[in-house]
């Protein structure tokens, strides 16, 4: 049985017992007992009996299509519950007519409970309202997170190949830049703090290759 396993930050690989050759299309199974096609991409590390694999979803669900479904799924459940704000609205204002009159309650009187429970119900649905549109608010401005996400490139992604291509190149760039005069350092770490972009995008590339690059013909 395939199953998952993390290999770093946003990565999980196929933790194998046989070999699989690239584009092989296998199962993977999660801790819950689902299993998900995936297809097979390196060979990245053959540990104790098992090989670990890279994989990307057969079905094209990656962390692009993760962010858009949780967005969709955030805004559906902004419309579900403005449209339960709305609907407690229209009860708070049921018995409006009356209430606007300001009429004092007449205790005693055959109507005081009526009167009460007026606005006894008048208030507690004003507050159920402004509670369900609190929640429409806050889902709204989830889903707008998570539509900032859609486009993201990260690791797990065959496409983090060229992207972490042109960041390294950017970095280098920037670096040798500083060392030549070209660009002013603002304080004394400043051509440290380069450097060390260059180490973080150099690694990123690497490691990008590594997951999704074409093998080297021996």
């Amino acid at each position: 049985m395939n199953t998952y396993a993390k290999y770093c930050p946003n990565v999980f690989v196929a933790k194998c017992t046989d070999r699989h050759e690239r584009g092989e299309t296998i199962l993977v199974t999660t801790k819950y007992g689902k299993e998900n096609e995936h297809i097979v991409y390196n060979l990245v590390l053959e540990r104790d009996g098992f090989y670990y694999y890279s994989i990307v979803r057969a079905d094209g669900y990656n962390c692009q299509e993760r962010a858009k479904r949780k967005a969709e799924r955030y805004e559906q459940a902004a419309i579900n519950a403005q449209k339960r704000s709305n609907e407690y609205f229209r009860k708070s204002e049921k018995d409006s007519d009356f209430l606007s009159l300001g009429e004092p309650i007449k205790v005693g009187h055959h109507s005081e409970r009526r009167h009460r429970k007026m606005i006894e119900d008048a208030w507690r649905n004003t507050g159920k309202m402004v509670a369900e549109m609190n929640k429409a608010e806050e889902y709204r401005d989830r889903a707008a997170g998570w539509e900032r996400h859609a486009e993201d490139i990260n690791l797990s992604m065959p496409e983090s190949i060229e992207y972490y291509a042109e960041r390294l190149a950017k970095a280098k760039a920037y670096h040798q830049a500083m060392k030549d005069g070209k660009i002013e350092r603002s304080h004394s770490y400043s051509l440290t703090y380069a450097k060390k972009a260059v180490n973080e995008a150099q690694k990123n590339y690497d490691t990008a290759v590594k997951l999704w690059g074409e093998p080297c013909a021996e």
